[in-house]
């Protein structure tokens, strides 16, 4: 077994912890080095665990020997360790959503799969969540162990504005450790680069008050390189503004683009009549200034948003009555009987 980088500790199992299943999520993209070491480290913190658990791991199309390191680690540590594998590199929210359709707990952990969050926390946090009946406990890197102008900077921006925007307050939205009532996050499908943005994404299935932080230990990564950079920033903001639309519009898109388009077509209908008083009452020529075509313009896109209000009222409910597409393709495993692939303490 090799020797783990992370600092030594002991598993830490709460008393009167209520009876549940557990999937631990963890995607994983060129991160042959750390499959290993991880795996370790979760046996350590749920190896005395009193309910039957699994982990899932995703391999994102990874083009190095990650996968070659999952077959082998599945092997080595039983059928409770489960690997789904994708056809390419389809980023992390795919990734995380593949493995939260294949987890088949009660709790669903999710967590990167570089070393830098720490399994140990997976006990307490499950623990607050099922006796605080919450549906979401997040972690909160408070003693973040990254770079402070390309990882800590931006992110506290983007917590702040995210919190602002959502109405989900909450320190850190960008730690990957977080522990979910499966019947809450699976409600949720998500899309593009929304991983990010699960708590605001859940809010619109749940209230805020059931979602609550936490906070956990996080290392400075040892193996393999970040997947992330100052880019990031940038789709985050996009990324946030079809959040923000979606927490409030995600049901009546027709409001938020009608709601423009009669702006818009109110102000250029004002414009024009100002001039047709111009011409009739005053006598004077319009034909050539520069706001009869602004007025034009402003009506002519008035109409345009009143009917991508309507388009989009349409797609709201093909979305809502279909809900079959996935954002992803993976390679076809298996079916598991209920009962098998789960690690069970025998001594409890």
């Amino acid at each position: 077994m090799n020797k783990s980088p992370l600092p030594p500790a002991e598993p830490q199992i709460p008393d009167g912890l209520p009876e549940h299943s557990l999937s631990v999520v963890v995607p994983m993209y060129n991160e042959a080095e750390n499959v290993e070491p991880l795996l370790e480290r979760i046996h350590l913190a749920l190896g005395p665990y009193p309910w039957p658990w699994e982990v899932v791991l995703v391999d994102d199309g990874s083009s190095d020997a990650t996968p070659a390191e999952l077959a082998r680690c599945a092997e080595k540590f039983g059928p409770h360790v489960r690997i789904v594998e994708l056809m390419r590199n389809f980023k992390q929210t795919a990734a995380m959503q593949a493995g939260l359709d294949a987890a088949r707990g009660s709790v669903i952990v999710t967590m990167d799969g570089d070393l830098q969050n720490d399994p140990i926390d997976i006990p307490r946090m499950v623990n607050r969540l099922l006796t605080e009946d919450l549906d979401l406990v997040a972690g909160w890197r408070k003693d973040r162990q990254d770079g402070l102008l390309l990882r800590k900077i931006p992110s506290r921006i983007a917590n702040r504005l995210i919190a602002r925007m959502t109405g989900v307050h909450l320190r850190d939205y960008g730690c990957s450790l977080k522990v979910y009532r499966a019947t809450a996050i699976k409600s949720v499908r998500l899309y593009g680069e929304m991983h990010r943005f699960i708590p605001a994404w859940l809010a619109t299935v749940t209230t805020p008050r059931r979602i609550a932080q936490e906070v956990v230990t996080h290392h400075a990564r040892v193996f393999g390189q970040s997947k992330y950079g100052i880019s990031r920033t940038f789709r985050v903001v996009l990324d946030l503004v079809f959040v923000y639309f979606f927490m409030r519009y995600r049901t009546r898109p027709g409001h938020f683009f009608g709601g423009i388009g009669i702006g818009l077509g109110a102000l250029g209908s004002l414009i024009l009549a100002y001039l047709f008083g111009v011409k009739i009452f005053l006598g004077e020529a319009i034909g050539t200034r520069p706001l009869l075509f602004a007025g034009f313009f402003l009506v002519i896109a008035g109409i345009q948003m009143v009917t991508s209000g309507v388009l989009a009222e349409l797609l709201a409910r093909v979305y809502y009555e279909s809900g079959t597409s996935r954002a992803y393709l993976a390679r076809p495993t298996a079916e598991l009987d209920e009962s098998h692939g789960w690690h069970r303490n025998r001594v409890k």
